[in-house]
């Protein structure tokens, strides 16, 4: 195990797990923590239990660059029912009310998911993480307890559909209840939600009966290790924890410099023809992260997270 307070001690970088089902996400890093030998773990984005795919994991330093990482754009894969409520929104909630949706058109599912895209105001069920009154809303619900929430804006960039007929899952007109769902949306958005909305606004009920979370950013589930596997072999270098952002190589005097967190000017430390601000990585003369800059007025840069000497 890393000895406290040393932020150099112990392995470093990014992990892309396939998170397997029946976990929490806490699950997930208390198992990473204890097969890396690091208490410095944590997690950017939340997986349900019951959900599988990306999840992202910083070790070491790597962890207080999550806050970048947690605001990329998600994808996410599902299979949902049309025709009945579920007090989770999913299948592992209790049924409240079953509609007969068995005479639905493609088309009419289609062009209804049009009005759930873009930016829109989503309510957040029940069973999220969020905090009410000083209490996470699935602590309220699990004691049988449901709250008002605010709507809250997210963006739904994709949201394709497409019909799975299934034995026994037809509706009364013999379309299909079962359908499967592509949707990219932003960090907040509730898939669980999504689904529900469609069918409220269909004149009925639906349900997530699965849930793949595909690609977290640029880190996709191709790439994604199982738990089983982690290893410190296994993590990405805390310099592609970032990488889609641009990134500035400096010398060893302006490293220096970076290292001890000060604010520089830009022609020394921003991107070639920067004009629309950070954040951006500044890496040393070796290729290693020393830090996240942002821009600081019209000439100046300020480190947003210095990695090594902090």
């Amino acid at each position: 195990m890393s000895r406290r307070g040393d932020p150099d001690a112990g392995p470093q970088g990014l992990a892309v797990i396939d998170k397997p089902p029946g976990w929490t996400s806490h699950d997930v890093v208390a198992r990473a923590r204890k097969v890396l030998g690091t208490r410095r773990v944590g997690h950017a984005g939340t997986l349900d239990p019951d959900a599988t795919g990306v999840l992202l994991l910083g070790v070491g330093r790597v962890t207080r660059l999550l806050r970048f990482v947690s605001a990329l754009p998600k994808t996410y894969v599902t299979e949902f029912l049309f025709g009945a409520e579920t007090t989770t929104l999913d299948a592992s909630g209790e049924v409240t009310a079953t509609h007969d949706m068995g005479a639905l058109t493609t088309d009419q599912v289609v062009v209804t998911a049009r009005q759930l895209t873009g930016e829109i105001l989503q309510v957040p069920p029940m069973v999220s993480a969020i905090h009410v009154g000083g209490r996470r809303l699935h602590e309220l619900a699990r004691a049988g307890i449901e709250v008002e929430r605010e709507a809250r804006p997210v963006r739904v960039d994709r949201f394709d559909l497409e019909p799975l007929p299934a034995s026994g899952l037809l509706g009364a007109g013999g379309a299909s209840r079962r359908w499967r769902a592509v949707v990219t949306c932003s960090s907040g958005t509730y898939v669980r939600s999504l689904v529900a909305d469609l069918g409220s606004l269909l004149g009925g009920g639906a349900h997530l009966v699965t849930l793949v979370r595909t690609a977290v950013g640029p880190y996709e589930l191709a790439q994604a290790v199982a738990l089983d596997d982690l290893s410190p072999e296994a993590l990405l270098p805390p310099v592609e924890a970032l990488r889609w952002l641009p990134l500035v190589k400096v010398d060893e005097a302006v490293a220096a410099d970076v290292r001890h967190g000060k604010v520089l000017p830009t022609e020394v430390v921003a991107p070639p023809g920067d004009a629309d601000g950070g954040p951006w990585r500044v890496v040393g003369p070796d290729g290693s992260l020393l830090a996240v800059y942002d821009r600081h007025g019209p000439d100046r840069a300020k480190p947003e997270v210095v990695l090594v000497g902090s």
